[in-house]
């Protein structure tokens, strides 16, 4: 019986398909039928036999050393974060998995109050399936996304809103597949996040070739280009903040700098939100989409 590739086979396949011979110092050759490095090579780059190669790609062994291990994370060209997960992989390592994962996730009532009393940022609370648990109203007036019960990934690769808001979203999808890896762990045991994933490799093949590549890293900060539809485009910061590490749940701020122009459009949309003012438009026609996103897609 043929055995499984499991987890880590998976991996060094993905990963071998996206290294050029090129890259390693090998000459192309237009015979070459798949894209990538051929097992052989990667096993003469890496130091080991063909024969111990092929049976880590089939499953047929699941424990190479670490040494083996950095060898291969060499020639596979992985940065720090590739490299961890793919040492995690080889010991085998599993991430916490939920109690229960269908019940409903619930923020603590401190959390609650202190997302919803910041009045001068966007902030939501996102769980570990990336459903919206919380958002104060600044975040629901930035984007209809950020509303208690959306699941900011069917939003994301089953729908076509979030899609046309973004200038570069080959980009900013690939960023929130590689960093919902990241999050996940090794190898994923949660049954909801594995149905989770399942539908959306159903129903979007492009999420299916992202999350099949294996790229693996996670975002906590840094900048996105939001489109709103009164406001016009916003440059704004975000950070990601872990409040609930066992539960996975993280604290999504944005934030410009104190007297930017983003600041002040977010001090109207504020006041608008508030109820107390009109938003100060600052949208050309053809820069007014039907509802705002930011660049990094769900925040993963």
């Amino acid at each position: 019986m043929v055995s499984s590739p499991g987890p880590l086979g998976e991996f060094l396949r993905a990963r071998r398909a996206l290294v050029r011979p090129e890259d390693v110092g090998l000459v192309a050759s237009s015979r070459r039928r798949l894209p990538g490095l051929r097992r052989e090579e990667i096993a003469t780059l890496a130091g080991i036999s063909a024969a111990y190669y092929l049976r880590l790609e089939r499953g047929q062994d699941r424990r190479p050393s670490p040494q083996v291990t950095d060898a291969l994370a060499g020639v596979l060209r992985l940065d720090a974060d590739a490299r961890a997960h793919l040492h995690a992989l080889a010991l085998g390592r599993h991430p916490a998995r939920p109690s229960s994962p269908y019940a409903p996730e619930t923020v603590p009532e401190p959390v609650r109050q202190l997302v919803l009393g910041r009045t001068d940022t966007p902030a939501f609370i996102q769980g570990r399936y990336q459903d919206v648990l919380v958002a104060n109203p600044l975040a629901t007036a930035l984007s209809p996304s950020y509303r208690t019960g959306v699941n900011l990934l069917r939003a994301a690769f089953l729908g076509h809103q979030v899609r046309e808001l973004h200038d570069d979203w080959d980009a900013v999808s690939a960023s929130v597949v590689a960093s919902l890896r990241a999050r996940s762990g090794p190898v994923p045991t949660d049954l909801r996040f594995a149905g989770l994933v399942a539908e959306l490799r159903a129903g979007s093949p492009e999420f299916r070739r992202l999350w099949d590549r294996h790229d693996v890293r996670p975002r906590t900060t840094g900048g996105t280009r939001l489109f709103h539809p009164t406001l016009g485009v916003l440059d704004l910061r975000y950070e990601k903040l872990t409040v609930l590490p066992d539960e996975g749940q993280v604290l999504v701020v944005y934030h410009a700098p104190p007297g930017s122009r983003e600041a002040s459009l977010l001090a109207s949309l504020t006041a608008s939100a508030n109820g107390t003012s009109h938003v100060t438009s600052n949208a050309a026609p053809h820069d007014a989409p039907n509802a705002a996103s930011h660049a990094e897609g769900p925040s993963e």
